[in-house]
């Protein structure tokens, strides 16, 4: 402790110093970067207010990296079978019998933006089930990997080593026992209390199991920031799953912080099932750099399945566009009646918070649901600053009350919706890798848009009145996590 001591007391007098020069330099450099300038902004506050806390969360999560170097070898040629969707969407602009359906007419902008920046062609041959919550989800999940032949994949954010993860476990390694081929992707970050022994238990039975980006030294690399927040299951090619639901038996109401959880996700046969398929290989490929390729991965379709329009969006710090993000505008942007969106997050940047104020002030009906009580507090409250401009604009909130609701779904005119991972927030938009599914005018859009108003049932709505009565203390907490809103 002597030695210690002698050590400490001689750089004493520096550390101040030389932690003031070091956050200076990095204001400097946030400057130089050009960022969004509320996101500098946000950033030279902390720094100012905080500088030791800044310093320390600049570096872990902050450093605005070449994402194009950090992420260069996740690039890789799309399979022959999504080149081919592609090329054919022009022709089918014109050929197309669904063109008949003229409501569908209004939503060409959107279909052509998921073409250019998401490189995601619309597929017709399609059938979808949405699923409500963990208890329905788990159960088809369960049903469709026990019937697997050929391969599983099996990518989520969170698995937990619970009663729920070791059910999904078991079947993963009585699959792979079995011969059938079962690759396994965790987010590093999502899973960091991941019980290694799940791990090595899943290895044993021959399941190939990695982590999405590793962080060994979260002060050294900026891979701490961008983390893979995807879920998808796909099945021989034939079957998968997105949604908003992880493994863990929390999501199956079982825990008791959260209590009821509320959640959404799709499952899906059909022509679409490659492009999700084609997003867990290319995430294969950057984890292991093993390439994935064989006819059993996008098997022939033997059977006209349906005829739902669904395209799939995919995002994240490799892409040239922030897909999803732009998505989700365009689709509030062309709505011509109504707007709903449920998000257990709501940080909207200031495209989206516009494109809302302007819908609703225009005279569509525009409904959001959020939850009624936090798990990332800090989110939690950067969510409420936006509230009273929204309803001053005629947007309507409810607050969901029976426990935590997690789904992320957006419903524009009865016609098109969207279900899967990504957030209303710059995190989702910007930083995560994401993926959502877009469906148009099926069964699946009316029944998520039954659920959402079945949840409006369970939920209380947020007046004016009630709001500016809140207490001074949640303004102050409004206003502060509104200042980092731009960094969540």
């Amino acid at each position: 402790m002597t030695i210690a001591n002698d050590i400490w007391n001689t750089i004493q007098p520096y550390y101040s110093g030389i932690l003031g020069i070091s956050a200076l330099l990095i204001a400097w450099l946030i400057i130089l970067e050009n960022r969004n300038p509320s996101r500098t902004v946000a950033w030279l506050i902390i720094l100012n207010f905080l500088p030791i806390v800044g310093f320390f969360l600049y570096l872990i999560i902050g450093r605005n990296v070449r994402k194009r170097k950090l992420f260069k070898n996740k690039y890789i040629s799309n399979t022959d079978i999504i080149k081919k969707l592609a090329t054919i969407q022009t022709h089918t602009w014109d050929e197309s019998h669904f063109w008949q359906y003229p409501h569908l007419a209004s939503k060409r902008r959107l279909l052509n933006l998921m073409v250019n920046v998401s490189q995601s062609p619309f597929t017709l041959n399609n059938r979808s089930k949405v699923l409500k919550n963990g208890g329905e989800t788990f159960r088809e999940m369960m049903n469709e990997l026990s019937k697997a032949k050929h391969h599983i994949h099996f990518q989520f954010y969170i698995i937990r080593h619970d009663a729920t993860g070791n059910q999904f476990k078991q079947v993963l390694m009585d699959k792979a026992r079995e011969g059938v081929k079962v690759r396994v992707i965790y987010d590093w970050v999502g899973c960091v209390w991941l019980d290694q022994q799940y791990i090595t238990d899943l290895k044993d039975a021959g399941v190939e199991v990695i982590s999405f980006f590793p962080v060994i030294i979260p002060f050294l690399n900026n891979k701490l920031n961008y983390r893979n927040h995807r879920k998808i299951v796909v099945i021989d090619g034939k079957v998968a799953f997105v949604g908003g639901l992880n493994i863990g038996d929390e999501y199956i109401s079982k825990s008791q912080f959260f209590g009821f959880w509320r959640d959404s996700h799709i499952r899906i046969e059909g022509e679409a099932v490659y492009l999700i398929q084609n997003i867990f290989i290319k995430d294969w490929f950057f984890v292991t750099n093993q390439t994935i390729e064989g006819d059993a991965y996008y098997p022939h379709l033997e059977e006209r399945l349906g005829e739902e329009l669904i395209q799939i969006a995919s995002s994240g710090p490799d892409s040239d566009w922030e897909s999803i993000w732009q998505m989700y505008f365009t689709i509030i942007a062309t709505a011509q009646e109504k707007i709903y969106i449920t998000s257990p997050y709501f940080i909207p940047d200031d495209s989206i918070n516009m494109a809302l104020k302007t819908a609703a002030l225009s005279g569509i009906d525009v409904r959001i649901l959020l939850p009624a009580r936090p798990d990332h507090k800090i989110v939690f409250w950067g969510s409420r600053s936006y509230i009273q401009e929204l309803l001053e604009a005629g947007v309507r909130f409810y607050l969901y009350q029976p426990g935590f609701v997690h789904a992320k779904i957006l419903l524009v005119d009865g016609v098109v919706a969207s279900i899967g991972t990504a957030n209303v927030d710059i995190r989702s938009f910007q930083h995560n890798f994401e993926v959502n599914a877009v469906l148009y005018n099926s069964n699946s859009v009316y029944k998520l848009e039954e659920d959402f108003f079945n949840d409006l049932l369970d939920s209380k709505e947020l007046t004016m009145e009630e709001h500016l009565r809140r207490p001074w203390h949640s303004r102050v907490k409004e206003s502060v996590c509104r200042l980092l809103s731009p960094l969540l």
